[in-house]
């Protein structure tokens, strides 16, 4: 099957169709996460809260699906959502999870089921976040507007209030976002509706997200992360993480990490020496070891919908 490609906004259109056709066209739709194929309450195994948990967004299910990391018991499930998509945690444990209907963020501890905060984002679609870890601020980027405007970043001071949107010119869609350690923020995303690829940097203290060039050819947007040396950009087409080293508006190919067995990766979590992939051609969670990628470690065991999106939380010092 050639791999479709997924915006936020193609989601409930594929969910719909269940991917059993191999056309690539997919229609844009309003997300609604109003098509789950199963229900879910949230719950959470008594000894969670004592392990790193790995979470996965399932489009499709309305739920956020938890693990042990890196063995891969299922640990709890979080319920309540309509459309959950992207996934980041900060120092503390928390995790941050992005929601399609209404346009929110959702923040929960380490192991807990119940948000204990939750960041409004009118207007907007809401795609993927990071935490700056010299902050604390939360970045989320906005696909596009509900009117149809272009898509932006919305930076939340410390993770609460009203945020800045910041934009670029070079971009219409806004996919995934990632800080590294000193606090820059980068960003990937389309130029037009009809596709390509857009790559920018909103440097620490700056107000300008600039564009930044990449020296390789990626054909859709994947996730954006900071792996502990270089700033790690996905294709989901190729299932492939590309890493770079950023100066100024240039980025130089370090190398590349392939993850066989898999269709497309939306955002994936490297975590130590591992690395999750959400597949969602193939409808299944993966594990490979990072950098090296190739086979996968395993296949994380549950009745997925569509998965799109991972995180690992750590368990947080007293």
């Amino acid at each position: 099957m050639t791999p479709r490609i997924l915006t936020a906004a193609a989601l409930t259109a594929v969910a719909l169709c269940a991917c059993s056709s191999s056309d690539d066209s997919t229609p844009p739709l309003t997300p609604s996460g109003a098509n789950a194929l199963r229900r879910v309450s949230s719950w959470m195994a008594p000894d969670a809260a004592k392990t790193p948990l790995l979470y996965v967004s399932d489009y499709q299910n309305d739920a956020v699906f938890v693990f042990s990391f890196p063995g891969g018991s299922l640990k709890g499930t979080l319920g309540g959502f309509a459309g959950p998509f992207g996934e980041c945690t900060d120092r503390a444990g928390d995790v941050f999870i992005t929601n399609a209907n209404p346009p929110e963020i959702l923040e929960f501890t380490h192991g807990g089921t119940s948000p204990v905060a939750t960041l409004k984002d009118p207007g907007q679609y809401p795609y993927a976040c990071s935490v700056d870890p010299t902050t604390g601020n939360l970045a989320v980027t906005n696909e596009y507007a509900m009117n149809s405007s272009p898509g932006s970043v919305a930076i939340y001071q410390n993770a609460r209030g009203t945020p800045r949107l910041y934009r670029n010119s070079s971009f219409y869609y806004m996919f995934f976002c990632g800080y590294d350690d000193s606090g820059n923020l980068f960003v990937d995303g389309q130029p037009a509706p009809s596709g390509g690829f857009a790559f920018a940097e909103l440097p620490r203290g700056k107000v300008k997200l600039r564009s930044v060039s990449l020296n390789a050819s990626i054909a859709f947007p994947g996730g954006v992360q900071w792996d502990g040396k270089y700033i790690a950009v996905g294709d989901q087409t190729s299932s492939t993480i590309y890493r770079f080293t950023i100066a100024g508006n240039a980025g130089t190919l370090a190398g590349s990490t392939q993850l066989d067995e898999a269709k497309q990766i939306v955002q994936f979590w490297k975590q130590g020496a591992y690395v999750v992939g959400p597949d969602a051609i193939y409808y299944r969670v993966g594990i490979w070891k990072y950098p090296a990628g190739g086979d996968p470690v395993k296949f994380l065991a549950n009745d997925w919908g569509l998965p799109v999106a991972a995180t690992v939380s750590k368990v947080s010092s007293p």
